[in-house]
């Protein structure tokens, strides 16, 4: 029984791993063909989490790569002054900000996008970050800086590529018209906004707060003394 028990674990993992490797290819198809990839990819359960997962930890790496080992010729980093978790911060901040802000808006107005399946399509969003810029590491040892137009180009296809996934992923999931989608992109931006100035004024108070509890401590250990 323990044997059938094991065989049976075996082929539960084996079948994970193999949808894992399936969805995460599929990424691939959802940078080319966004428009019917995005789709399949939340309708049709092409995507899953463990690849999104994946995808955006190899963005951070990848980020992280390029600011170590990115030639000095087009990105000079100080170490010294450099920190690795605000770099890493950088991306995750903003990226799990706007699946909410979205989430939060296209609620509003017959959104049909769940929230993680907003994040999903974010993430399967980021791939041309990981397929241009490792490459483009590399690159930036071969060139000169007067070759380094290819290298700026580059650098800003992978944006913008990025960008145009994700608008077409939040079109796609939610189901809107283009020009509803670039409206509430709009509004997702201005949520992002508010909901950051909200975050840096509750952290603010907090820090003011702990700074007035601390100083009266002090303050009464004084008089104590």
């Amino acid at each position: 029984m323990s044997y059938m028990v094991t065989k049976l674990q075996k082929f539960g993992q084996k079948q994970t791993y193999i949808h894992f490797l399936q969805t995460l290819k599929y990424s691939l198809h959802v940078v080319f063909h966004p428009a019917d990839g995005f789709w399949d990819l939340t309708h049709e359960k092409r995507g899953s989490y463990a690849a999104a997962n994946f995808i955006l930890l190899f963005t951070v790496l990848t980020h992280v790569w390029k600011l170590q080992w990115t030639s000095f010729l087009f990105l000079d980093v100080n170490w010294n002054k450099m920190n690795v978790l605000i770099q890493i911060a950088s991306i995750l901040l903003p990226l799990f900000i706007f699946c909410v802000c979205n989430w939060g808006v296209t609620t509003l107005f017959d959104g049909k996008g769940k929230l993680g399946e907003i994040y999903m399509c974010t993430c399967y969003a980021l791939t041309p970050y990981v397929l241009l810029q490792i490459p483009m590491i590399i690159l930036s040892h071969g060139v000169t800086g007067q070759e380094g137009t290819f290298y700026v180009f580059f650098n800003s296809l992978t944006f913008i590529w990025i960008g145009i996934l994700i608008f077409m992923g939040m079109m796609m999931l939610h189901q809107y018209t283009f020009s509803k989608t670039f409206l509430f992109m709009i509004a997702s931006a201005f949520a992002m906004l508010v909901f950051i100035f909200i975050l840096m004024l509750f952290f603010s108070m907090i820090s003011q707060g702990i700074a007035y509890f601390v100083s009266l401590g002090r303050e009464i250990l004084f008089r104590l003394n």
